[in-house]
């Protein structure tokens, strides 16, 4: 990601900028009927994820950190085979319906699908990727606020219905002061945003039926001839998809892989959000209820929206190429959804100056926070917000309610986050701290992973901190022991690590299961009763790896992180967080300090100023 980068959008900016001040005004505030939506709801994948979502959900509010007199719902997923956003959309359905009956007729229903762990994003994996933290405001956003925050107009223009997106997106648009965005028309209605073709590789990418007009403003109602979902570069030609670059074009193009030039004139329409009205969802969850068990996977923009539109055909349920896991059903269950959605209408809300960004891996995360200014600049995006932090020193880091003490330093390109370093500790370039506690002079080599966790086991709280490096995939799995020499761990294959870790392979190494062996599912993280000595232990776990030298692990528990997982202990993190909070306001009103407390509370600053005056990002 080292190409040239793309030059932040001003109008952006400023749009963003009153959507956040809108948002600002509402948060702790009982909203007017109209005024704002009147469900929120969230996903889960299990039982277990749902009841850290309600808790941290339950804090916001009480905290006064969201909108008040909003219904906010978590539904976990049922228990058995995955079902995939899609079918968490179907399952989602029926419970609106067992708590409102017919009065969620006429209800705006914002629904965020958060379930999955976040094997690319880690941070995100205990607490939820709708829970990741964000460099902006105070009390520090998190994913939630900027999606309620985004997407501020909407429901006052919105027929009853459900507006469904991802927590881990990103969407930015301008449009004119005379112009409204508006989701009123029966069937489904999707969001397009102008985007090069490798963006649409690995997106849904929308066949336009013919405009009129000759000019291409900031907003134009379209009507969907055919959706294709993450078609080849041949295929979006084929189908008419692609525009030619020239008069009239839009103001934006989202770029794929920003390391490779993108030679090709062309661009495409890709989605993001998706509406569909009561009707709609009436009758999926009426093919929900008849259907009974879901034991397949359902994506919802590839097997919704690939059956609406006149060009829609059943061809595209037996294309699998896309596909995370074959199941024997999917066939047939696309081929039902497909007679079932038919001749539904697609209608498209084409955004000509807007901004589709994804925060879903540890790389997107470092890009977009701590290397790339574009986002930065265009969402209003702090270098340190809510932190405490020596002074200024070079191109700034990301740094997220932290403190960071006198003679500590971190690295450019890197992101900390809830952790509290102490003095003379140092942050290699390129790396992600989370929700840790170094007190003592330690060196973390760059391009490193470090995420400390609380845990319950067995009655007692317990710490484990996770430590790769950033660039490690978790999960990629082998299916038998002889092939774990295909895993990776900070660049270094695993059994190697496991000699100087004085480990051996064997297949109590690894929890959960044994036909799917994972750095995700490998025993070698230290449990520890502090949160600093777990968070040390992994830190030489690593420095073992990184500079070839044993640091034997026989004498620690050890756990994975699947395992990790499974013992969390949502409030004893939320504590540690409210720990740092405090510690920030307090040393925030003690200017004698000899640190400088940056983009957070003071004893003389106003809450809008702390929200919204970001300096510029450095490059």
């Amino acid at each position: 990601m080292a190409a040239a980068e793309a030059r932040p959008d001003m109008a952006l900016r400023e749009a963003a900028r009153s959507k956040l001040q809108k948002f600002e005004r509402l948060r702790g505030q009982v909203v007017k009927a109209g005024e704002f939506w009147d469900v929120v709801v969230i996903t889960a994948a299990d039982e277990k994820q749902e009841r850290a979502y309600r808790q941290q959900l339950s804090r916001k509010l009480q905290h006064k950190e969201l909108p008040l007199g909003v219904r906010y719902h978590v539904f976990a997923d049922p228990a058995g085979a995955k079902i995939g956003n899609g079918g968490s959309t179907l399952c989602a359905l029926q419970c609106l319906e067992e708590i409102y009956g017919d009065r969620w007729n006429c209800f705006t229903i914002l629904l965020i699908h958060s379930g999955g762990y976040s094997q690319r994003l880690p941070n995100a994996s205990a607490l939820g990727k709708i829970f990741t933290a964000l460099p902006l405001g105070y009390p520090v956003y998190q994913m939630l606020e900027l999606k309620l925050a985004m997407y501020i107009d909407f429901p006052s223009h919105m027929s009853p219905g459900i507006l469904v997106t991802c927590a881990d997106d990103i969407e930015l648009y301008s449009i004119k002061e005379t112009d409204i965005l508006r989701f009123d028309k029966p069937g489904f209605t999707a969001l397009a945003h102008p985007s090069d073709l490798t963006i649409g590789t690995t997106h849904g990418v929308f066949v336009l039926e013919p405009s009129g007009d000759s000019e291409c403003g900031d907003l134009e109602y379209r009507t969907c001839h055919r959706f294709l979902h993450k078609p080849s570069i041949e295929e979006m030609y084929q189908a008419g998809a692609v525009g030619r670059k020239g008069t009239p074009s839009p103001k934006n193009l989202a770029a794929g892989d920003l390391s490779i030039p993108n030679l090709d004139s062309g661009f495409v329409y890709t989605d993001s959000l998706f509406y569909m009205d009561h009707n709609s969802a009436k009758k999926l969850l009426a093919f929900y209820q008849q259907l009974g068990t879901l034991t397949c996977e359902i994506d919802a923009y590839g097997d919704f929206l690939q059956a609406l539109g006149p060009g829609a055909t059943v061809e595209y349920t037996k294309n699998t190429a896309n596909v995370t896991r074959e199941e024997s059903e999917l066939v047939e269950m696309r081929e039902k959804i497909f007679h079932l959605l038919q001749g539904t209408p697609l209608n498209v809300v084409v955004l000509n100056n807007s901004k589709f960004y994804h925060i879903g891996t540890t790389q997107e995360c470092l890009y977009h926070f701590a290397s790339d200014s574009t986002l930065r600049s265009e969402l209003g995006l702090l270098s340190r917000a809510a932190s405490i932090c020596p002074g200024d020193s070079g191109e700034p880091p990301c740094v997220i309610q932290s403190i960071i003490a006198s003679g500590g330093s971190v690295g450019p390109g890197s992101v900390v986050e809830y952790s509290w370093l102490g003095p003379s500790v140092t942050v290699g370039a390129s790396s992600i701290v989370s929700s840790c506690h170094i007190p003592a002079k330690v060196a973390l080599p760059p391009s490193s992973f470090l995420c400390a966790l609380s845990l319950q086991v067995n009655g007692r709280l317990m710490y484990a901190t996770m430590a790769y490096g950033v660039d490690d995939n978790l999960k990629q799995n082998v299916k038998a022991l002889s092939d774990i020499h295909a895993l990776q761990f900070s660049g270094l294959p695993l059994l190697e690590c496991l000699d100087l870790w004085g480990l051996k392979a064997t297949e109590d190494l690894f929890s959960g299961n044994k036909n799917s062996l994972s750095l995700w599912t490998a025993r070698i993280f230290p449990m520890c009763p502090t949160l600093s000595d777990s968070v040390m232990a992994s830190l030489r776990l690593l420095g073992a790896v990184r500079s070839t030298s044993p640091f034997p692990l026989t004498s620690y528990e050890l756990l994975s992180i699947e395992e990790m997982l499974l013992y969390k202990d949502v409030e004893d993190m939320m504590k540690w967080r409210e720990h740092i909070a405090q510690e920030i306001r307090s040393q925030a009103c003690h200017p004698g300090a000899s640190e400088e407390v940056w983009g957070g509370p003071s004893c003389t600053s106003t809450l809008s100023n702390l929200t919204f005056e970001a300096a510029e990002p450095k490059n």
